[in-house]
């Protein structure tokens, strides 16, 4: 058969006319509000058009927040797609179930996306590159990864020291959840395949038949303004796992956006946004866009915080309070916060991504208006809310990949579930919550903890594992089993020195004994400081003027100085 490229350079209809018109309207609306100010003679009337001002372009901030939360994925696979690619061709490596988990965490985090990670994990199990046993860690891996982005989100608030320890708390439970549900359901998937059997024999009990795609929801509001700024070929990562090395060669950029194949390969019309025929790399182009993005989502926050603490003061704030932190009258008391996992489940449904609704509930938990004891079940839900979509999305597969593909995402529904079973439903096993305010106090104190902290969980952490997978379970064993018996020893101690302090020899019933460093983040905190302020006194003495009166300028100082090196 004669297969001919026709390459039609036909423009398809112009999205920016109802882009710009809705826009436009938004904003005279909100300006005419505005101007009207300072007509308006009336306090109550002037009150009811400022506030109206103030939702509109709310929701206008909001709008633009999500878009550059989808930018940002878009950046982070032009930027790391075709290493997350390259490492899922490592078959041997995926087999080692530790090693799986970090490749899961290292790829979602290089994606920014578990739905792209998650994708490609189905594509290599239904092509029977990956069998079920070795995808399962690669999924709990991913589960990780996705919840880096509402912790940079929480580094927006750094400025208050108040404000980003919630919000940095509010962030972490995320974090904190899905380390101890893997600490707990790895090792025992290992050894008696747990979630493997338990979506084999739901995939074996449902009458499986392919369905419609999933719905899209909120990418119906967000994509004419995305798609008019970069649009990517997400099947080229998955053909790069696959080993399709004519794939290696394939620009992620997408050129043509609709394709008609009979015997002759006609390409319709080529697609509309910035990068249309660039010249640049997909490494340039994902940089590109990974500052602007950043810039926005910054600028965006920020200003959203400014406005929600305009708005939600005295008995408005009293009042939300009132109903979202608020438990049930007795003895329905324990029925709220399962309430508010179904809302975070349902939310997620709704805007189909986790990383979207703990980005957007982490400022409202920075400014007070959600506890962390109400954000910690919101954030159980949208765990749950996230592996729907991938259901519902795998459910769409063709009927050769639909059992493998709907097995792969109940494994992911699974261990949510059992995470939640394990972590919520009785009070004293809600570690999570205790683990984030820990990591809140600690953050507040010391701003360049966060970053800290962000590098060594998401990058450091699962690359020195990975390494150590690598070099054989001897190895692994040899230096993990001391470190691990070290941090039960430690966690152990720490808890009786406060439970029953009269337990412990007397050497042990506090810390004193040891070093400094060793018990304080005080004297790495001295020299970081005056690393930053690079030890001179005048510059020096300006830095920690304003370190006092407003933290953010250090914070932002020391996160640039530590990406650039």
């Amino acid at each position: 058969t004669l297969v001919v490229n026709l390459h039609h350079t036909v423009a398809p209809p112009c999205p920016f006319l109802p882009l710009c018109s809705s826009f436009l309207l938004i904003f005279s609306f909100h300006f005419v509000t505005c101007f009207l100010l300072d007509y308006i003679k009336c306090a109550r009337m002037r009150m009811v058009a400022s506030t109206v001002c103030k939702i509109h372009l709310l929701l206008l901030l909001l709008y633009f927040f999500v878009c550059s939360l989808d930018i940002l994925s878009s950046a982070f696979q032009l930027a790391g797609g075709r290493v997350a690619g390259d490492i899922f061709q490592k078959n041997a490596i995926l087999s080692n179930p530790v090693a799986g988990l970090v490749v899961g965490i290292l790829v979602t985090v290089l994606v920014q996306s578990s739905s792209t990670s998650t994708s490609i994990i189905v594509s290599l199990v239904s092509s029977g590159l990956l069998d079920v046993p070795s995808a399962i860690p690669i999924i709990m891996g991913s589960n990780i990864g996705t919840s880096v982005t509402n912790t940079i989100v929480a580094l927006m608030q750094a400025g208050e020291r108040e404000e980003f320890e919630r919000a940095f708390a509010g962030a972490t439970v995320h974090d904190c959840f899905n380390w101890l549900s893997v600490l707990v359901l790895l090792p025992l998937e290992a050894v008696s395949g747990l979630l493997r059997r338990l979506s084999q024999a739901v995939v074996d009990t449902l009458q499986l038949s392919s369905g419609d795609e999933a719905p899209e929801l909120l990418k119906v509001i967000t994509e004419p303004l995305t798609k008019l700024i970069i649009q990517l070929d997400g099947s080229v990562i998955t053909a790069i796992a696959t080993g399709d090395q004519s794939a290696k060669n394939k620009s992620l950029v997408k050129q043509w956006c609709q394709t008609t194949t009979l015997k002759v390969i006609v390409q319709d019309y080529i697609c509309m946004h910035l990068f249309v025929d660039c010249s640049l790399s997909d490494l340039a182009i994902g940089l590109i866009l990974l500052a602007c993005s950043l810039l926005v989502l910054c600028s965006c926050l920020i200003t959203l915080v400014k406005l929600l603490n305009s708005l939600l003061k005295g008995q408005v704030a009293n009042a939300i309070n009132n109903v979202v932190n608020t438990d049930f009258p007795y003895p329905f008391t324990w029925l709220a916060g399962y309430l508010a996992i179904l809302v975070g489940a349902g939310m997620t449904f709704l805007v189909q991504s986790s990383s979207v609704f703990t980005s957007a509930i982490t400022p409202l938990i920075g400014i007070g208006v959600i506890s962390i004891e109400r954000a910690y079940p919101l954030t159980l839900g949208s765990n749950l809310g996230t592996t729907t979509t991938a259901t519902l999305a795998a459910l769409a597969s063709p009927g050769d990949k639909l059992a493998a593909a709907t097995q792969v995402a109940l494994c992911h529904f699974f261990f949510n579930l059992l995470g939640i079973l394990l972590w919520y439903p009785i009070p004293a096993t809600r570690l999570p919550i205790r683990m984030a305010c820990a990591l809140g106090n600690h953050t507040a104190r010391y701003r360049w903890f966060a970053v800290l902290y962000l590098l060594l969980c998401f990058l450091l952490l699962p690359s020195l594992i990975f390494g150590l997978s690598m070099a054989g379970w001897k190895v692994m064993t040899g230096i993990g089993v001391p470190i691990i018996t070290v941090i039960i020893f430690v966690a152990t101690v720490n808890i009786l020195q406060v439970q029953r302090p009269d337990c412990l020899p007397p050497r042990l019933q506090n810390w004193d004994f040891l070093p400094g460093w060793m018990t304080s983040l005080q004297p790495l905190d001295d020299v970081i400081t005056r690393v930053t302020l690079w030890n001179r006194q005048g510059k020096g003495k300006y830095l920690c003027y304003y370190h006092n009166r407003n933290g953010q300028l250090f914070f932002f100082f020391f996160l640039l100085q530590a990406l650039w090196h």
